[in-house]
């Protein structure tokens, strides 16, 4: 993910853990890790509100996976943007420093409602930030950044995907492929 590095107040692409551990807690393997947090509840709810406030991040994304409910079934999808662009999402980090001094950095991505062209899959979805908003989610401008948490503006393309991305061992591109559809 993108994050404004703390000391050096430059933008630096980093590895973090994907599940958020907040700084205050005293044991992660007993706390909750959220991969994704409502963005209408991040700036007050206690488990978000300090990285909200101070470690905004941009993950970047080629797509992102949604489950449609279809006659009792979940059935993957996969979204990307329709022009073929990377996906830029809102993001929130933390830096967890454990008893041995090690540090666990983390991160969480924001959701928002569905934008009209993906709510026949799913009613939410991750916010989605455009190039021109990304000094300000980052904190290197000032201004409201509760207005960035909106429904995307961008059109997306949705296919059916395999069932192995049920399965958080299986890894690859080939998860991306279509897959004929089981509706």
């Amino acid at each position: 993910m993108v994050r404004v590095h703390p000391q050096m107040n430059t933008r630096q692409l980093d590895l973090l853990h994907w599940g958020l551990v907040p700084h205050w807690v005293r044991d992660p393997a007993s706390t909750r890790q959220p991969i994704n947090a409502r963005s209408e509840t991040a700036a007050t709810a206690p488990m978000f509100r300090d990285a909200y406030a101070r470690r905004r991040c941009i993950v970047p994304a080629d797509a992102f996976y949604e489950w449609q409910k279809t006659n009792g079934a979940k059935l993957p999808h996969a979204v990307a943007r329709a022009d073929g662009a990377p996906m830029a999402l809102a993001g929130l980090w933390e830096g967890w420093r454990g008893p041995d001094g090690a540090v666990l950095r983390s991160f969480t991505v924001l959701t928002t409602a569905a934008c009209a062209g993906l709510r026949a899959l799913h009613d939410r979805m991750p916010v989605v930030l455009e190039p021109q908003d990304w000094p300000l989610w980052l904190g290197e401008t000032d201004g409201d950044t509760a207005a960035l948490l909106r429904p995307s503006p961008a059109a997306f393309r949705v296919w059916p995907v395999s069932t192995q991305v049920n399965n958080v061992r299986n890894d690859g591109a080939h998860l991306l492929d279509p897959a004929p559809s089981l509706v």
